[in-house]
């Protein structure tokens, strides 16, 4: 099944800050509820690109998704692309930018689920999943703002 999210975080804090706790998703479990691990399988080229790493995530509702994410774009600290396979298979995009010392940071993640029961699930339990990705987002623009010591002024 396949879903398409768009999640936007304004932060109070300087875009070099947040580019950097984004960039360094190996620590991302110590500031961002729902990543279990992420762990660096190879470390790329230049500035990451070419970087895979395996990602656990586990939110509210109970069940957890593994998937490994290979880096193909770094500008730094404006943009990072990259594109998923596993559990979850697809492209996501962070982009940032800042103004007067608030960073804006878009995330765009257009996946595909390839558990079978999730798929076989996906016509009633759409919505559900929809609402566990924007709570376990939240979190996560929740957490980077402390992480960098700023103030989330809006999640959408």
């Amino acid at each position: 099944m396949e879903y398409r999210f768009l999640t936007s975080w304004l932060i109070e804090a300087p875009v070099v800050a947040v580019w950097e706790a984004i960039y360094d998703a190996e620590r991302w479990p110590e500031w961002w509820p729902g990543v279990v691990s992420v762990v660096e399988l190879d470390p790329g080229g230049d500035q990451k690109v070419g970087s895979v790493s395996r990602q656990r995530w586990r939110s509210r509702l109970p069940y957890a998704v593994e998937f490994e994410s290979r880096t193909t774009v770094v500008e730094r600290p404006f943009r990072i692309e990259g594109v998923t396979s596993g559990e979850l298979e697809g492209r996501g995009r962070w982009r940032l930018f800042e103004r007067d010392g608030v960073t804006a940071v878009i995330y765009e993640w257009d996946v595909s689920t390839t558990k079978p029961w999730m798929n076989r699930l996906a016509p009633l339990l759409r919505p559900t999943f929809r609402w566990n990705h924007d709570a376990v987002m939240r979190g996560g623009g929740e957490g980077l703002a402390r992480r960098v010591g700023g103030l989330l002024v809006a999640a959408s």
